[in-house]
Order: structure tokens, then sequence, then C-alpha cells
């Protein structure tokens, strides 16, 4: 068969092009124009606690034939690991589909899978989520698989032999990693003795974990006065209720909750630290410092004052390192933001010759958040393109579930689901300008430097000395 030619595409598109005789198309004389900004509509959530405690809430949407449903459990995740423990939680929460006392992991694969649907666990630094969806049709046999996966966990000896097995594994490929150490390093400088910095196991917590163990922590930490049901789908909200009465109105808690955690560092001691890595021909570069809680008042500044720094292929640090300076592939920043607390971080990975003029880049761009007013055009594009990135996020239908259960887990309330565009929109430049003095002050970021010391070392000098553990 012989291709089709410009004409004919055209043509079976039911449009009319203008073919050049070169087989180019005209581009536009401009660009179209921005349409309005759009916003979220407040969801119509049914809202409802079970005598147990547990939060149900319940989001009918007409669409695919496909309900989605999140648990989610307060207190659950890292957090709740003890310092003999790190990473408890995510070993814990992979456990969870890997058999349960009635079926074993295939088992419980094959019958999502006959439901059309499927069956995941996470563990986060507020708390620990389980996912699953399922035809419509099947929505009250994927609220008996989740309960199951969820209340009736085996932690079987061969499953959490596996488990371990796999995670040392895992856990040595990422040692080999540069930004996993950089990352790692810069969290203990964050967080210090905060749970919060405890996110990745290691090789004596992945030895020591037991099915006891996991039974134990599963016992404190899976409360239905600390969790919620999220619902959402093609399903009427009676049959949502009785769906989630039938299948968790039966849950109690065992024994004490564990104590809430207190509130995260706002403020650390800035240090230099640099990590060897012998050979190595580029630099890994990280800087940051405590953030601030998600329900903080000036939130919404500080996620666009990051979005406009190195959150976006336009943001003033990828513009400078990557497209004026070539230092970088990729450059990024980002605030991260939970119930009690949060970071603000930084990096890039640069050539091993211009590790000390990307610091330098990093520096004054940090510098000049804080001392500059952002124009209006730079505070327009990143408005819209945060509004955009969350409207179309939100569209689907999964991602609404996560969103609104991210949210509880973070300490928001549902309806901050609508509010976000509107207070993404309201923010000024006096407020992003007094965000950049208040977290993006160079002199109060860690560093973490990973590279070849001998290639790298007497650039470092510039900024202080580098400590290496």
């Amino acid at each position: 068969m012989k291709p089709l030619n410009q004409t004919v595409l055209a043509l079976l598109l039911g449009a009319t092009f203008q073919v050049q005789a070169a087989g180019t198309l005209p581009l536009p004389a401009e660009m179209p124009k921005q349409g309005p900004e759009k916003t979220s509509p407040a969801p119509q959530i049914l809202q409802r606690t079970l005598a147990n405690g547990l939060e149900v809430w319940v989001l009918p949407r007409q669409g695919l034939p496909r309900v989605d449903f999140v648990l989610a459990l307060r207190g659950a995740g890292y957090g709740a690991d003890p310092v003999s423990q790190p990473g408890g939680a995510k070993l814990l929460a992979r456990l969870l589909s890997e058999g349960t006392t009635q079926r074993d992991a295939k088992a419980i694969a094959e019958a999502a899978q006959g439901m059309g649907g499927s069956v995941a666990a996470a563990a986060g630094h507020d708390g620990l989520t389980i996912s699953a969806n399922a035809l419509a049709s099947h929505a009250p046999d994927m609220g008996q698989l989740l309960a199951e996966v969820a209340l009736q966990p085996a932690f079987a000896d061969n499953e959490v032999a596996l488990t371990k097995n796999n995670a040392m594994q895992g856990l040595r490929a990422a040692r080999r990693q540069p930004g996993v150490r950089a990352d790692l390093a810069l969290d203990a400088a964050i967080y210090g003795d905060h749970p919060y910095g405890r996110t990745q196991a290691t090789e004596a917590s992945i030895q020591a974990l037991t099915p006891a163990w996991l039974r134990t922590a599963h016992a404190e930490r899976f409360r239905p006065d600390r969790a919620l049901l999220v619902i959402t789908g093609r399903i009427h909200p009676a049959a949502a209720l009785k769906l989630a009465q039938q299948h968790f109105g039966q849950w109690k808690a065992e024994g004490a909750a564990l104590p809430e955690l207190s509130a995260a560092p706002t403020e650390a001691q800035p240090q230099r630290i640099l990590l060897e890595s012998p050979g190595s021909v580029q630099a890994t570069l990280r800087l940051g410092r405590p953030g601030q809680a998600a329900s903080a008042e000036d939130q919404m500044a500080l996620r666009l004052a990051s979005t406009l720094m190195g959150g976006s292929s336009s943001s003033r640090l990828r513009l400078n390192l990557r497209e004026s300076k070539a230092y970088t592939y990729d450059v990024s920043v980002a605030a991260s933001s939970y119930r009690l607390g949060g970071a603000v971080r930084g990096g890039a990975d640069v050539r091993n010759a211009v590790a000390g003029p990307a610091i330098e880049e990093l520096i004054r761009e940090f510098r000049r958040l804080g001392e500059e007013p952002v124009d209006a055009e730079e505070m327009a594009l990143n408005q819209r393109l945060i509004a955009g990135r969350y409207l179309l996020t939100n569209q689907l239908q999964a991602a609404l579930a996560q969103t609104l259960s991210a949210n509880w887990l973070r300490g928001l309330a549902p309806e901050f689901l609508s509010q976000y565009v509107p207070k993404i929109q309201q923010v000024t430049p006096e407020q992003v300008q007094a965000i950049g003095k208040k977290y993006f002050k160079p002199e109060d970021q860690t560093w973490v430097v990973v590279g070849d010391k001998a290639q790298i070392g007497e650039q470092l000098k510039a900024f202080g000395e580098f400590k290496t553990p």
C-alpha cells in the first residue's frame, strides 16, 4: 500500500489544508490566544462516619463503568517507623497484597484481574494507602477484596523472605546511584532525628524484619478511627455506603493508638557534605532546607515559587543551567509539604569541569528570588501551568481519589480540591518574593555533593568547607 500524501490525509481528517510546493504545511501567523481560566467545581462528596470511626467519602461520577477505591491510614507510614526499623512502612505496604489469611498473592492478582481491576498499596510520610479499582459491576466484590487485603494480611514466612531479598537487592542497587546517596544525606540534614527523614530501609532493618514485627505494626497502624475510605465512580451513594458498612463496619481497633508525631523542624543548621565517588565524570549537586506543613498559610506561594524556580521546562534554573549554560541535562527544585512539615530541595547533575560555576548559578538564582519581584508575565505563565496540571490530573477518576486521600492525610479538607486553583491564582509577586527570602536564602541551604574529590575538590573550596562523612 502506498503512503497517503498530505492532501489525501487532510481530506480524510475532514480538514482543508493549503499544501505548499515543498510539501510542508503553512504555520499560523500567531499562536491561539490563552483561553479563560477555569477551576474544579466544588466536589459533591457524601461524607459519613461509621460507628467504628472510619470516614467514608463517596463521589459518584458518570463516565467509564469503573469504580475506584482508596483506603488511607493516617499515621501508618514512614512517620510510624521506629529508629530501629526505618523503611518498615514501605515493606509493610509491599506485603499487603502478597497474601491474606484466605488467598495467596497469585489468587489475589487473579481475583482483581477477573474484576477488570487491580489492588496496590504504598507508604508515604503521613500514612499508607491501599488503592483498588474494578468494573462497576464488580464494585461489591472489589470492596470485599480490598477489605481482605487491608485487614487480613498473612505475612507468610516465604513472602516475607522473598520481600526481604528483593529489598536487599534494591538497596544495593540504590547505593550505587549518586542521586539516591545525595537525597538520603540531604534528608538527614534537613530532618535530623525526625521520622520524616527515615524513608529508606537499611541492611540492618531489612534483616531484622519478621512476620511477628509486621503483624504488630499492622495492628498498631491499621485503625478505623484513623482511616478514610474514598469511593468514586459509577456507583450510587447508597450502594457505596452499604458496601463500606458491609466490608469495613466490623473493623475494630486493637490496643492503644500510636502517639501523634511532633512537628518536623522548621530550621536546620546548614551543612556542607561531600560524598566520595572516585572516578565519577560528573558531580551530583543537591541543596535544601526545612520547609513547611501543607496547611501553612503561605503554602500556595511556596508551591508557585518552587515551580517558577525549577518545576517546569521553562523554569529559571532550567533556562539558565541547561538552555543558556549547557551545564546539565536537567535541574529541578521542589517543595515537599506533609502534615507536620516539609522541605525545599533543588539540584542537578553536572560535568566535573563546571561543578563550581553550576553552584554559583544555583546560589545566584536562589538569591534573586528573594531580592527581585517576579514580573507579571512570568507569574501568569507559572500560575496557568500549575492550574492546568492540577485540573488535567484530577480529570482522571483514580487521580481524583488519590488527591482527596492525600489531602486528607496532610490535614487538608475535601474542599481544598476546588480551592487549589483559585488560591494559586491569588498569589502575588510580593508573596513569592517573601517566600524567596524565607526559604531560598542561599546561606540557609545545606549542600550535598557526590563526586570525585580529586576532580572537584578545589572548586568546592569557594563555597565553604565540605566534610566527608
